[in-house]
């Protein structure tokens, strides 16, 4: 658990491309992955350097997994003509890392409205939803804790939503679900074909068609954010015992937390209202019900999250003012014995400022004992002073 972090400035809008670690360069063709989901089955990844072939990835008249795997189990029933032509029509194509070239290709392809092709320019957004005609466009960020920052970063990602295809664009450089995107091709098809990956267990949901998908990345991103406020919470207990012991480094630390907090809060407030624009469209836009609850379902998820950011902000106060009140006691006593050393100090000056006098006539002037008189009266009122103090606990 770190102590000290470092001091955290704004961040920039950037459109910085990740170095790769696997000997390729900075300018190496980018990656689309793209895949079609037939009757509710994910079908096998393709993976291409444009956005026009990721388009033109073809579909499999029989439908198969990726792993392959028959399409229907024994306990499931034949899709019907009808539920073909509706819920076997979904594609989905990945951007790992965008480029500006191919974020033109994109805006060419569908031309897209001007508007919309600024936002896709320019990473660094609220969470939010829009729509520009039959395109549907929905920015949403996940989190990651860094513990030894205690910083939390938050993840960007552009969504594009049209017909049947929904296109990701990831802005930084982890997946929706805070993991690190691989630079090797076999690591990035192990994460796509990983069986959570796969949603195998929600066939259910993708037979609402790319509009799951959207609600299934929501949702990812909305988990990312519990194991923020974990960490959180944890560094905040670590503050807890920093302030009792008196740790003057404890009030920076607090409000570099806060500061933390803070944003979870806002970002998640942003991501509650998208959700609340999609349920507010459902009508409009003919959302099935049954989509309807699941994104009910992100809410609830959403709601626990600003309860519990807004409870930590509020225990990150209460810390404060009590390190405050500590921070002044400790002051208090230090006052006290600082008083109380003066004090003894000014007995015996007192003294020799009257002996020091320039008087011809004063009373024991000539007094052969003046001297180790004036000696020991300063010495006695520091010693009675002194007992005084250390009866009423000021020293």
């Amino acid at each position: 658990m770190a102590r000290a972090r470092r001091h955290k400035t704004e961040r920039a809008p950037r459109r910085k491309q990740p170095v790769p670690t696997n000997g390729t360069s900075p300018t190496a063709a980018p990656v689309v992955i793209s895949r079609r989901i037939v009757d509710s089955v994910p079908q096998e990844l393709n993976v291409t350097t444009t956005f026009a072939e990721a388009l033109a990835t073809p579909t499999h008249d029989s439908p198969a997994a990726a792993d392959g795997s028959p399409t229907h189990t024994e306990d499931s029933a034949p899709a019907t003509e009808d539920t073909t032509a509706s819920a076997a029509k979904i594609h989905q194509i990945i951007v790992p890392r965008s480029t500006p070239a191919l974020l033109e290709e994109i805006a060419s392809a569908w031309e897209l409205h001007p508007v919309l092709i600024d936002d896709l320019f320019h990473a660094n957004q609220r969470p939010k939803v829009e729509r520009y005609g039959d395109m549907l466009f929905t920015v949403i960020k996940s989190a990651v804790y860094v513990d030894s920052a205690e910083e939390v970063e938050f993840k960007e990602f552009h969504l594009l939503m049209r017909d049947d295809t929904l296109v990701v664009i990831c802005q930084d450089d982890h997946f929706i679900d805070a993991t690190p995107i691989p630079e090797r091709r076999e690591d990035m098809d192990a994460y796509f074909t990983h069986e959570k990956r796969q949603w195998t267990t929600d066939r259910d949901l993708l037979t609402l068609g790319p509009e799951a998908l959207i609600y299934r990345l929501l949702d990812t991103a909305v988990d990312t954010y519990f194991p923020v406020l974990d960490g959180l919470q944890d560094d905040k207990e670590g503050i807890e015992r920093q302030v009792f012991s008196g740790d003057a480094a404890a009030a920076a630390r607090i409000y570099l937390l806060s500061q933390e907090v803070i944003d979870v809060l806002h970002t998640s407030t942003h991501l509650n209202r998208l959700t609340q624009a999609l349920g507010n469209g459902a009508t409009k836009y003919a959302i099935p019900e049954a989509l309807q609850a699941y994104l009910d379902d992100v809410t609830d998820h959403l709601t626990r999250v600003l309860a519990e950011a807004a409870e930590l902000r509020e225990a990150l106060s209460q810390i404060l003012n009590v390190n405050s009140t500590l921070v002044a006691q400790r002051q208090n006593e230090d006052m006290k014995k600082i008083s109380g050393w003066a004090a003894i100090l000014f007995a015996p000056t007192l003294v020799g400022a009257i002996y020091g006098m320039n008087f011809d006539d004063m009373p024991e002037l000539h007094w052969a004992f003046g001297y180790p008189m004036a000696l020991g009266l300063m010495l006695g009122l520091g010693i009675v002073l002194y007992v005084v103090f250390r009866a009423k606990k000021w020293m």
